[in-house]
């Protein structure tokens, strides 16, 4: 390992894995905005934080998790260009309020990344 290794590292980190909680309030940030499916889910998080990744164990606990709860409902849908039907997630209504707080934390804590960008 060298010094300039490390500030590399620091500079262009590997992506950090979800946890559950931070999976649940990243489903919940996208849901408000619009409803979506599980591979979509991980897409967009892939391209709008290139620091974060979700598998897909994690995202499928997450989903049942916030069913379970009645946070979200799913419903299969044929989607365009896509081959067979998705299951389509949408937040409850009654759950709206909750969802918007959770969504907070995930924001919190997705633009609180930081990243060292000058060394000499």
């Amino acid at each position: 390992m060298k010094i300039h290794e490390i500030y590399e590292f620091f500079q262009n980190p590997p992506p950090t894995y979800l946890c559950q909680e931070l999976a649940v309030c990243y489903v919940l940030s996208v849901l408000l905005e619009t409803e979506s499916y599980g591979t979509e889910l991980i897409q967009r998080l892939e391209n709008k934080y290139p620091l974060y990744r979700l598998s897909d164990t994690v995202l499928y606990s997450a989903l049942k998790f916030l069913e379970d709860e009645k946070a979200i409902t799913g419903y299969w849908r044929k989607v365009e260009g896509r081959g067979r039907p998705r299951r389509m997630y949408q937040i409850n209504p009654d759950w709206l309020p909750q969802a918007q707080e959770l969504a907070r934390l995930w924001q919190g804590y997705a633009n609180s990344g930081m990243r060292v960008t000058n060394h000499q």
